[in-house]
């Protein structure tokens, strides 16, 4: 058989395509990443170590759909209207496939209405509201961690042992902060109709006067005391409060409070019974968390932190809902992908809920205590996310059809 001109050219334009076919199915799947990195370090530079290890790993096993995954990352200083800029860069030029990360709440509500206007996917790690995945949910939006009303669930159970009746907040006055404390008194009334909260305080984030803090507090002679307050704030708020005897002979429930990010800088003034939620890191809680544990050390030569978990589970959570979805299509990973696929973490697997896009990833509640003069984490019991959500019927009141 003859072969002519033109089924030579063919076959050699057919050759000279394979390679390029191969390497556009290999092209990475490329994840936009915006976090506070300058505003709030002691999480979320852990946080960074936990993705880079998880991709490192993801790639190592072959990626996902055979294809690499690339995380390009941003700082947005703590700034929303600097995470929106970014995340049109990183759409528009960067040509990301889905959107990720987030640390203040309010940021991670901007991100949220910026990925649904915009038709992008977003995957928050870290912005605690409920307001992300109920009240202002979107199809677009993602939510891993536990909320505040999670968390404030897993907390009551142990709040409501306390022979308390008078209760007193303080938490940071934005949404994470009124969300917090929100869900907690509602649900601590549910559980104890005796309890009334007789003072609130409302420092602005990363601005507490400590001292006129602690002394209001201590004018409404409560039994008991609610605290949101985190980094910084409360390592200043612990300190007035040691020095006033503010915590003495009272229960103090502390959310976040047993993260290694902010436990270890409280040192040998860490107050010790505090019930909190948190992370056990000087005990392998599990034989995942043993194996993390150990590559995270091997890598950076440092224990993990809370903000590693998030990270590293971040990664996984998005692997799984790519790989469930088969492309990195918008509308088939928010409707098909995401919804219901399941992700390893080292708290153990956890699920994307269909009904309202929130992970079941749990926490640990235990208490503080002071070991060799630092501030551990004893006592404590892991809560499955699951376990700390409401009726499906009550989200579906909460969250918009």
């Amino acid at each position: 058989m003859s072969l002519t001109r033109r089924s030579l050219l063919a076959a050699s334009a057919a050759t000279l395509a394979a390679p390029a076919i191969a390497r556009a199915a290999a092209a990475p799947i490329r994840i936009g990443e915006i976090n506070s990195y300058t505003a709030v370090p002691a999480f979320t530079l852990p946080y960074r170590n936990g993705w880079q290890l998880a991709v490192e790993q993801v790639n190592a096993a072959g990626g996902v759909l055979g294809r690499p995954i690339e995380v390009i990352s941003r700082d947005d200083a703590g700034k929303p209207a600097d995470a929106i800029r970014l995340a049109g860069e990183l759409l528009n030029e960067q040509k990301v496939d889905l959107l990720a990360g987030g640390f203040l709440s309010n940021i991670g509500l901007a991100l949220s209405d910026f990925a649904q206007r915009n038709h992008k996917l977003y995957i928050a790690g870290e912005p605690l509201t409920d307001a992300l995945v109920w009240e202002k949910g979107n199809a677009m939006c993602f939510r891993l961690r536990p909320s505040t009303y999670m968390q404030a669930a897993m907390l009551v159970p142990e709040a409501a042992k306390l022979p308390a009746k008078r209760w007193v907040t303080v938490a940071p006055n934005y949404e994470y902060g009124k969300s917090a404390v929100k869900w907690f008194q509602q649900l601590l009334k549910a559980a104890r109709p005796d309890v009334e909260f007789v003072a609130e305080q409302w420092p602005a984030l990363g601005k507490i006067d400590a001292g006129a803090t602690v002394a209001a507090l201590e004018e409404a002679k409560p039994d008991a005391i609610y605290n949101v307050t985190f980094g910084g704030d409360l390592t200043k708020f612990v300190r007035q409060g040691n020095t006033r005897g503010l915590f003495e002979k009272r229960g103090v429930v502390s959310l976040l409070t047993g993260e290694p990010e902010y436990l270890d800088p409280l040192g040998a003034e860490t107050p010790e019974g505090w019930i909190v939620t948190g992370y056990p890191v000087n005990t392998d809680t599990s034989p995942d968390d043993a194996t993390f544990k150990a590559a995270y050390k091997a890598k950076f030569n440092e224990m993990p932190k809370m903000g590693s978990v998030v990270g590293f589970a971040l990664i996984h959570a998005i692997v799984a809902g790519i790989a469930q979805a088969g492309n990195t299509d918008t509308n088939t990973m928010a409707d098909k992908g995401f919804p219901g696929a399941s992700f390893a973490t080292p708290f153990g697997r956890a699920t994307w809920r269909a009904i309202d896009h929130q992970s079941t990833l749990g926490t640990f509640v235990g208490r503080t205590a002071l070991k060799d003069g630092r501030g551990v984490m004893v006592d404590w019991h892991y809560v499955d996310g699951a376990n700390a959500l409401p009726p499906d019927a009550e989200v579906r009141k909460m969250r918009p059809a």
